[in-house]
Order: C-alpha cells, then sequence, then structure tokens
C-alpha cells in the first residue's frame, strides 16, 4: 500500500537539480519530506482524499530558493523605507522625499534606500546643504544602494551630534566640509550609525553589523515591535519563493527573536545567522560567544554557525582596499579593517574550532588578504573541509583567481551589483577602478571557470530579493566593452547558484537543495516555464506557490 501524500504537484515541469534524475511531472510530499518525486501517474499512487492536489499547469517546480548573502532584520524595516531607485535629479529627489515626508509625519528620522552615488548628477555628489534645500525642518538621511555611504540633511547631523564631525576609527568618516562642519556624507557604519539610532527602531536592525551586539536596553513594546517588523520580512522572503536565508550580519538579540518566531508560529523560511567578528573583539570570543551560539541555535530551522567579517568597504566610497591604486585617486588603495597578521589570527582560530568563515572583501586586495587568510589557517591546521567563503569579489586581481579552487573557497557572488545591472550607474564605479581592472570586475564566469564552487545571492536589501531578477541579471549582463569577457552563465549553473550549491556551502546539501525523496520540502512553483522563457524574460515570472518543512508559506491569490 502506498504512503499517503499531504501535498502533491503533478502536471509540472520539476527541475529537481538532483544528477540522478533531472527532471520529472509531480511530487509528492508528506510531513516535512519529500515522498516521492516522479511521472504524474507514478506520483497518483500517493494520492488520498484528504491530499492537497495541486495542478501547476506547466509550470516550474524547483528547490526552493536559497538566498545566500542577505539581511533580514535591516531588509525588514526596508520594505518600509522610501526607495529612492531610479531617482535622478535635484527635481525628482524632491518630490519624491516631500511625498514621502507627508505621508509619515509622526517618523523621527526620514529614511531612504537606493539612493545611487550620481542621483544629483553624473559629477555632482550630494551634501548636506541640497538635502537642507528640499527639507531643512526634519531629521532625513538616504543610503546608497550598497548601504555603505549614507548623506543626512543638518538637522540629521546636528541631532546625532556629528555635525561638527568625530573620530569613527578605521576605515570609516565623517566627510568634512570647508566650513569645518560635516558635509552631509558619512563613510561605513561607523560614521552613519549615530544618525540611524534617530529612527523608530533605534538603528537597532544595524547592530549586527555596526557592532555585532546587542542594543543596551529594550522595551517590550520595542521587542514586540521587532519581532512585528521580521515578521513582515520572513513572509515577503517566502512570497519571493525563498525557503532559506543565510544572513550576513549576527547578533544574540536577531537569534533570540527568530528562536521565539519559531517556538510560537514557526520560521517560514530556514536562518543561518553568522557570529559578527569585528576588529575590536578579543580572539577569545569565538570560542567564549561564538562556539556556544553554535551550540545553542542548531536545528535545521535556526543555525548559527559561522563567522561573518568585514575586511574592507565599497569601491564608490573610496573604502574598498586595492592590489593598486585607486585609479582616479593616486597613491590611495584603501585602508584594509584589519591587519593581515589579525586577520590571520581570527582565520586560524575559527578555522580550529570548526567554524566556517565568511569575509566581505571588495577590492582585489581585500581578497587577496581573505585568501592568504584561508590559506594561513590551512598551513596550521592542516586542510579541511572547510567551505569558507569570499563575499562579493567585485574586483579580484588575475593571480589570485586560481587560489578560489585551491583552497577551496567559495566564491559568494551577486549579479544584481555590477554596474549596469539593475538599473545601477555605470559611473563613478567605472572610473575608480579605472579600464586596466574592467576584465577582473565582478567576474563571476572567469571564477567559474577556473574551477572555483560559486553561490549567487542579492545581499538584501542592498539589491532587491526577488531571485528571478538576480536569475536573470546573471544571465544577461552585458559587457562593459567590446572587448571584454562574457561572464553570463547557463541556466543551469545559475539555478545551482541559487539552490544545491548554497545548499553544499552551508553543510546542508544531504538533505536539501534538490527535489529527491528523503529531502526536505522545501520547494517553489512558477508562473511559468523557466527553461521555455526567453532569458530575458524570467524575471516577468513570479513564486505561485512556496512550500518550507512542508508547509505551504506562500500562495499567490
Amino acid at each position: 500500500m502506498s504512503i499517503t501524500a499531504d501535498i502533491i504537484i503533478h502536471n509540472a515541469c520539476v527541475l529537481t537539480l538532483d544528477d540522478a534524475m533531472p527532471k520529472a511531472q509531480a511530487i509528492a510530499l508528506a510531513g516535512n519530506r519529500i515522498l516521492a518525486v516522479g511521472t504524474d501517474a507514478e506520483i497518483m499512487t500517493h494520492c488520498a482524499p484528504a491530499t492537497r492536489m495541486i495542478d501547476a499547469g506547466g509550470a516550474s517546480v524547483l528547490p526552493g530558493f536559497n538566498e545566500a548573502h542577505m539581511h533580514i532584520f535591516g531588509g525588514s524595516v526596508g520594505l518600509s523605507q522610501l526607495s529612492l531607485m531610479g531617482v535622478k535629479g535635484f527635481d525628482a529627489l524632491k518630490d519624491a522625499i516631500h511625498a514621502y515626508a507627508d505621508q509619515n509625519p509622526d517618523k523621527p528620522l526620514l529614511e531612504g534606500l537606493y539612493a545611487d552615488y550620481t542621483i544629483l548628477s553624473d559629477n555632482e555628489r550630494v551634501t548636506r546643504h541640497h538635502l537642507d534645500a528640499i527639507i531643512p525642518d526634519r531629521p532625513f538621511v538616504m543610503m546608497a544602494p550598497d548601504r555603505h555611504t549614507a548623506w543626512a540633511n543638518t538637522a540629521a547631523l546636528e541631532k546625532a551630534g556629528i555635525l561638527e564631525g568625530r573620530d569613527v576609527g578605521i576605515g570609516n568618516e565623517i566627510v568634512m566640509g570647508a566650513d569645518g562642519l560635516a558635509a552631509g556624507e558619512l563613510r561605513e557604519t561607523n560614521a552613519f550609525s549615530p544618525v540611524m539610532a534617530l529612527s523608530e527602531t533605534g538603528g537597532r536592525e544595524m547592530l549586527g553589523s555596526a557592532t555585532g551586539g546587542d542594543p543596551a536596553h529594550v522595551t517590550p513594546e520595542e521587542r514586540a515591535t521587532d519581532i512585528a517588523v521580521l515578521k513582515k520580512g520572513l513572509a515577503y522572503c517566502a512570497s519571493q519563493g525563498i525557503t532559506s536565508i543565510q544572513n550576513m550580519d549576527g547578533s544574540l538579540y536577531q537569534l533570540e527573536m527568530l528562536q521565539e518566531i519559531e517556538d510560537t508560529e514557526g520560521l517560514p523560511v530556514r536562518v543561518r545567522m553568522p557570529y559578527h567578528m569585528k576588529n575590536f573583539m578579543p580572539l577569545s570570543d569565538l570560542a567564549d560567544k561564538a562556539a556556544l551560539w553554535r551550540a545553542r541555535f542548531n536545528s535545521d530551522k535556526l543555525r548559527c554557525n559561522f563567522v561573518k567579517m568585514f575586511v574592507d568597504g565599497v569601491t564608490e566610497g573610496e573604502t574598498a582596499v586595492f592590489v593598486d591604486d585607486y585609479s582616479h585617486k593616486p597613491g590611495w588603495k584603501g585602508e584594509p579593517l584589519f591587519s593581515a597578521e589579525h586577520f590571520n589570527a581570527i582565520a586560524v582560530e575559527a578555522d580550529r574550532l570548526g567554524l566556517p568563515i565568511t569575509v566581505h572583501a571588495i577590492g582585489d586586495g581585500a581578497v587577496r588578504m581573505v585568501l592568504d587568510g584561508y590559506e594561513a589557517a590551512i598551513n596550521t591546521n592542516g586542510r579541511r573541509d572547510s567551505r569558507n567563503r569570499v563575499e562579493h569579489i567585485e574586483v579580484v586581481h588575475p593571480d589570485d583567481v586560481p587560489r578560489f579552487a585551491k583552497l577551496g573557497t567559495v566564491a559568494s557572488m551577486q549579479p544584481t551589483h555590477p554596474p549596469g545591472s539593475a538599473g545601477l550607474p555605470l559611473e563613478p564605479y567605472l572610473t575608480y577602478i579605472g579600464e586596466d581592472r574592467w576584465q577582473y570586475a565582478f567576474a563571476w564566469k572567469l571564477l567559474v571557470d577556473a574551477g572555483a564552487t560559486i553561490v549567487f545571492a542579492t545581499d538584501w536589501p542592498v539589491s532587491p530579493l526577488p531571485p528571478l531578477s538576480c536569475i536573470t541579471d546573471a544571465m544577461i549582463r552585458a559587457p562593459w566593452r567590446d572587448d571584454m569577457p562574457d561572464h553570463r552563465l547557463t541556466l543551469a549553473q545559475t539555478l545551482a547558484a541559487y539552490t544545491r550549491t548554497s545548499a553544499w556551502v552551508e553543510f546542508m546539501e544531504d538533505r536539501k537543495g534538490l527535489l529527491k525523496a528523503g529531502y526536505y520540502a522545501d520547494i517553489v512553483m512558477l508562473s511559468g516555464d523557466i527553461e521555455m522563457r526567453p532569458v530575458a524574460e524570467i524575471v516577468n515570472l513570479s513564486p505561485v506557490v512556496t512550500i518550507c518543512d512542508g508547509r505551504i508559506t506562500y500562495e499567490a491569490r
């Protein structure tokens, strides 16, 4: 007698990502596991009167998307903030800010997201004076798409206590004007955190990146607000076909809120969180905190089992670290957030404790520094299956390309980030890195061809979250010059980087990332057949049903 299925999806184009059976027509789920994958006739033997039947109508059914790099708390807060994506010119910026201010008369801090570095024009940087001319009487701040640079008006700078500047530490800067006061541009987290603390959340959503720590004091009401915000963000993830997220900032406060959601109503996505190691933390924190968090949060729904770090900033903010000088600024290569010796010590100790390491490295100098640290860990501890990662890799030096495969280091990249993709402007990025480095920028195909393992994600809220948009960007990217390499990947490669390989990188390839009997029932059904769509039109598909852990977490109405 056949085992009865709770849910059957049939009449589908099932892309299993399982090499043993790449395609099927139907899939049966029982509890939180996949019961069987096969033809419609085979799967219908598991049907019973109580089985929920879902007719896919020939649409694609895939493993649930695994967003391998994102920021859940910040992204959740951002859902209610002003989006400045596509806004260009002073008048358009003014109109957008005024409309948002009118709609939100009680917000203590007005916040905008996705403000291009060239939002005013291609050659004029925003200052507080521009923003004062738009909104002088209420604190306002807007973030660049990369969330490494912000611009604030005088009211915000004054209320935050930084109008006259402040020492914000290595790799961070409050840009000062000729008048001896802050010009309005705030580079990196330490510089803009005082302004963000003016918001309704008190900037709590940024603490995982800013300090790796927790709020000094949170009232029950504030915590309830934060949990409600997280729930909205998690539901949004589910609506995009996402069944797993790998967060890239960590704090105990976030972990405990997520655990409460799991204990009370169940997380709609699986969450992997890091211990965020900052340059001011003692090495002993890895054993005293990170390893303890790993033991405490160790379920397949909520895990804290890796270390996240930043070693540089971003190119447009001139805080990324390069091997050679910035093209537009001779003598400046950027300043790393860790010395090489300090980083190596952390890499060796984390590896000794069996904690995988994930490091933000934008410039080729930062990428090299991280690879050197991973090599030091191998030389000290011996080679092991660490699955360490480098995040972003916006520029890689040609000498370091083969080191990814040699060291077993994962390239974690974001197809939404290259200038010219996802609506991003080409400048000032192309000028800052210079033409000699163009062919080694966002070079995911170069890395893949050299044997590197790659995972894809959006870095939400740095880029919009929808995976189908990100997948499209990976497959349609246009070169910046006719003689440049073509870095587009195939659909099969791109889907693997969003599902199977993303499960592998978090050591869960034996139970998710594939549609296979016995694996977790983590599935997305799309609105059409992804294989039959022209590449540029994949973005027009949408998730219709998302299932995580056997539970329908999103269903289009």
